[in-house]
This record gives C-alpha cells, sequence and structure tokens, in this order.
C-alpha cells in the first residue's frame, strides 16, 4: 500500500471521474472528417486539452469561437453513455465537501452536463476551461483549483489520465495521480504514482487535518 498525505484534492473530469472517452471520440471524428483530418490522430490531441486549443492548432484560420461552439453543442448533447468511473461516488462520497474540486479542460456548460449525467455531485466551485487563459499543460488550471480551496498547491494531490493533465500539475508543485483509463502506464510515467481505477484509492483523515491518500 502507498500512502499520501495532503489537505486537498484536485480531480480531472473525463477519464477519471466519468467515463465520456466513447462521446469525445463520436464527436471529434466527425468534426475531423468534416475538415478533412484524421479522426484518430484529431481525438489524440483533443483529449485532456481545451477544445478551443484542439481547433486552433488544427484550423489557425478558421472563426475558432464558432468552431469552439458546434464542438460544445455536440459533445453536450452526445451524453447518454456518459458513466461515473468505476469508485468514483464512494471516494467522493468520502471526501469532505471543501476538500476537493474538479480542474477539467472541458467548458463549464460540458462539466455540469457531464457531472449530472453520471450522477455526481457538483462542487461548489470548479475550474473549467471557460475560467482559465492557459489550459492544461500550462500549470494555470491545477494552480487555480488550488487557489478555490484555499489550500497550498504542494499539499494538494491531483488525479489525472492525460499526459497534459500531469505535467499542468507537476508544473504547479503538485503530487499527481496518474490513471491508465486512457492511456498506457508508460505515458503516465511523470506521475507519482500510476494505478488502474479510483477504487484502488481510500481516503482516511488523521490527527493532524490532514487526509491520508491510500493506494492498494
Amino acid at each position: 500500500m502507498t500512502k499520501i498525505d495532503c489537505q486537498g484534492v484536485l480531480f480531472d473530469l473525463d477519464g477519471v471521474l466519468v467515463d465520456s472517452t466513447p462521446a469525445v471520440a463520436r464527436v471529434w471524428t466527425i468534426w475531423a472528417r468534416r475538415h478533412g483530418f484524421d479522426p484518430e490522430e484529431t481525438v489524440r490531441k483533443a483529449h485532456g486539452r481545451p477544445s478551443l486549443a484542439t481547433i486552433r492548432e488544427l484550423l489557425p484560420n478558421a472563426d475558432h469561437a464558432a468552431e469552439n461552439s458546434i464542438v460544445e453543442r455536440m459533445e453536450i448533447e452526445d451524453v447518454s453513455d456518459v458513466t461515473p468511473l468505476c469508485g468514483t461516488l464512494e471516494l467522493l462520497a468520502s471526501l469532505p465537501a471543501n476538500r476537493w474540486t474538479v480542474v477539467t479542460s472541458c467548458t463549464r456548460a460540458l462539466a455540469l452536463v457531464r457531472l449530472r449525467v453520471a450522477g455526481l455531485p457538483v462542487p461548489e466551485k470548479m475550474v473549467t476551461s471557460t475560467d482559465i487563459v492557459n489550459g492544461k499543460p500550462h500549470p494555470e488550471p491545477y494552480l487555480k483549483g488550488a487557489g478555490l480551496l484555499g489550500i497550498a498547491p504542494q499539499d494538494c494531490v491531483v488525479f489525472e489520465d492525460a499526459p497534459a493533465g500531469i505535467e499542468s500539475a507537476r508544473a504547479g508543485g503538485m503530487k499527481v495521480l496518474g490513471i491508465t483509463s486512457t492511456y498506457p502506464a508508460g505515458k503516465l510515467a511523470h506521475a507519482d504514482v500510476v494505478i488502474g481505477k479510483l477504487a484502488q484509492v481510500r481516503v482516511a483523515a488523521n490527527g493532524a487535518g490532514k487526509l491520508g491518500i491510500e493506494i492498494q
């Protein structure tokens, strides 16, 4: 068993708390084919980053806001098979409400839809692509998440499934648990610990007011 003490916990959304992979793949495949891009490569580029960043990279001369609105609308409408990942409900229920939040690369509207469709609690405050200037792998998203909790970055643990998100958290000075729901372990090697699913994680409060993250 591995144990990490912390004060706060920051979760990525897609691939960590909810399984939206089929929906993401469907939407970006449709979008890629419309613009003549390779669907598989486009889906890979899009995962773990704000959709606007992917659109800007692939269509530098397009109306980025308009394209992003199209992608967002498609994703909001495609949620029929969005479900909580194994262990998510139990882990969130074990955490004090003021000690965790969500830091995601999707928009606020989409994040709210996916959380609600999956039947997960919606944190009072969270960080989405709507709230930041620089997306993952820049440290801004996770630094802002720590700030929302009022906890120093070095006292936070991040749960991530994407290399860009792990890089973002580490650049912000945080410990990172990588989850192999989207990428193989080798792609997440720069995380502090790599696990297969949240069901391997337990949280226990200790006498010093800290949270003990136990990984089996």
